[in-house]
């Protein structure tokens, strides 16, 4: 947390409420039991005594003071003071929330120029189109709730990262069909646009009713059959498509309708796995002293994970291709 240190030994700086809870002490007495965070990190954050219920809410922008404590030998906030922002705060917004250190915009175009390329144009076409009526929420969207690329504008990164995988894939192996991998990874998450619900801040802050009711998956592959219908293409490369969206979970434990059933399915769902699982593991580490084990996660298998120290743990992709030289 970049927070200020003040000489009477307290902090103060400004932070997002990743978590807010309302909950009552032993004794009776109401208290907020919160997650502060900004860009560099989160700690757990105690507002005791607390008496104006319904004063703040998660994915708020507040101003806070107080003191870093131990507890059960954790670090921990104990708030003397916080207040929501107002128009006469100083902050940037893009110190206190998680965000790409590339513009979605960017990504977006570099994106639709390798898709401009594509040999088959039935793929180009549905591609184009659906990136098309999807692009104000594709260049800001993050990709997750919580977990990786949980960030704004992090479903573009997340996307562009398994496109410049995928292109050296097809580099090894040449029986790989470019343009329909390409397409499949263009297209896994595009639905995540819909299934998520963003905050002012520009983070996921829930599921759309919807969303849980039919989820992504489905959704991205009604997407290119109503995309095809609508621009008259009844090739088959429609119904492989179809399968690599429904498909890209890799099990039907993990939300996948039917398992991937030819070799860009498969290395599609592979790459969508990796890529979510090096960040996972860079933004954990990234927590930790050199030769020191991070906490559980319950993400990865609930492992604890060691920093070597031997390479960088902060998450960078070169998202530089032949295409873009």
């Amino acid at each position: 947390m970049k927070f200020k240190e003040l000489s009477n030994g307290m902090c103060d700086g400004f932070a997002l409420l990743k978590k807010c809870e309302e909950k009552t002490a032993k004794n009776g007495s109401a208290y907020l039991d919160v997650v502060l965070a900004d860009k560099e990190g989160e700690i757990p954050a105690k507002l005791w005594n607390f008496t104006q219920s319904g004063l703040y809410q998660q994915d708020m922008i507040v101003k806070v003071r107080g003191t870093k404590e131990e507890y059960n030998g954790k670090e921990q906030f104990r708030i003397a003071q916080m207040r929501p922002v107002n128009d006469q705060d100083d902050y940037n917004l893009s110190d206190l929330v998680p965000s790409s250190d590339i513009g979605g915009q960017q990504l977006y175009d570099m994106i639709v120029k390798r898709v401009n390329a594509f040999e088959n144009e039935d793929l180009k076409k549905i591609v184009l189109k659906i990136l098309d009526e999807h692009k104000d929420a594709l260049i800001k969207f993050p990709a997750a709730l919580r977990l990786h690329h949980a960030m704004v504008g992090g479903l573009m990164y997340h996307t562009m990262s398994i496109v410049r995988m995928a292109e050296e894939i097809c580099k090894i192996y040449p029986n790989v069909n470019r343009d329909l991998l390409l397409s499949g990874v263009i297209l896994h998450d595009v639905a995540k646009t819909w299934e998520l619900e963003t905050s002012t801040t520009g983070l996921a802050k829930a599921y759309t009713n919807d969303g849980q009711l039919i989820g992504h998956l489905v959704k991205g592959a009604m997407y290119v059959n109503d995309t095809a219908r609508e621009l008259g293409i009844d090739s088959e490369v429609v119904t492989l498509l179809e399968h690599m969206i429904l498909s890209h979970h890799g099990e039907p434990d993990y939300g996948a309708a039917v398992r991937p059933m030819f070799l860009e399915a498969e290395i599609l769902s592979c790459l969508d796995s990796l890529d979510a699982t090096i960040y996972e593991i860079n933004n954990a580490v990234s927590k930790v002293e050199v030769h020191k084990f991070t906490d559980r996660q319950w993400a990865l298998d609930n492992r604890k994970l060691y920093n070597h120290g031997l390479s960088g743990t902060e998450h960078k992709v070169n998202f530089t291709g032949e295409e873009d030289k």
